[in-house]
């Protein structure tokens, strides 16, 4: 008898893990999800948190267009078309510190606030500021006082600048008013009596060349701001509209070489009404 082949044994083996495995895809899934509502919820904060205006400065600076819009970030380029240094600069070019008056139609200016509503509403204080600046078609200053002034606007309020001339100081000796110092003075009294804002007085003088054992520059500053301080009383301005008298000493000098004639001024400023 012949033998029979042996058919061959297979042996199947299932690997069983305990769980399963079902991939790591819904994670991705999960984390898009999470991402997407971590979006919504900061859009819904933004839309309640601010309001028209800044809410298109946002929808301009995402859109892909067009580069940031201008108008939004309120001036012509990276900090209002300003720099960082723009306080010290706008100081020693005499315009001052504040907000930036233009003349200019269609430019910024500081005589004309914004409402709510996106209309321009005259700044009470440029009227008076146009008088002095012999803006409005009648001066109430003449020619001649006129050298001695410059005049801006800030957040402060309407900022009367006197200041000395070689030919022409405003102070005899110390703190003795000049005859050009009591016309100024009396032309300024005249427009201010117009408003019943409040008043402050900010004296500022030249450096002396040698320091003395007693630097006169503080007493100096503070006793002429004093003396412009009483001529304003005696041209029919109430004492109790003066807010403050303050003398910044050599401190704040508006001209790059601090013993220049220029930095001996007087600051009368006419503030604005706090709401």
């Amino acid at each position: 008898m012949s033998a029979q082949p042996v058919a061959p044994i297979i042996v199947k083996r299932k690997k069983i893990i305990a769980g399963g495995h079902h991939g790591g895809a819904w994670k991705v899934a999960y984390a898009d999800f999470v991402t997407a509502m971590m979006a919504f919820f900061l859009l819904m904060w933004l839309l309640g948190a601010t309001n028209e205006k800044q809410r298109k400065g946002i929808a301009d600076y995402f859109n892909p267009t067009i580069p940031v819009n201008k108008v939004s970030g309120g001036g012509d380029g990276a900090f209002g078309g300003d720099s960082i240094f723009s306080q010290n600069t706008l100081a020693r070019s005499g315009t001052g510190t504040g907000v930036i008056a233009s003349d200019d139609a269609g430019e910024k200016t500081s005589g004309k606030e914004e409402t709510q509503s996106g209309e321009k509403q005259q700044d009470p204080l440029a009227e008076l500021k146009e008088m002095l600046s012999a803006k409005a078609g009648e001066s109430m200053v003449s020619d001649l006082l006129m050298r001695h002034i410059v005049t801006r606007l800030s957040d402060e309020g309407l900022i009367v600048e006197v200041f000395d001339l070689p030919d022409a100081p405003l102070f005899l000796g110390q703190d003795q008013p000049s005859a050009v110092l009591s016309g100024v003075v009396q032309s300024v009294a005249e427009v201010f009596r117009l408003a019943p804002n409040a008043i402050a007085l900010q004296g500022h003088v030249a450096s002396v060349p040698l320091v003395s054992r007693e630097n006169p520059v503080w007493e100096l500053s503070a006793a002429r701001a004093d003396s412009v301080r009483r001529l304003l009383i005696q041209n029919a301005l109430d004492e109790h509209r003066m807010q403050r008298v303050t003398g910044f000493a050599d401190r704040q000098p508006v001209s790059d070489n601090p013993l220049a004639i220029r930095n001996n001024r007087i600051e009368i400023i006419l503030l604005r009404n706090r709401l």
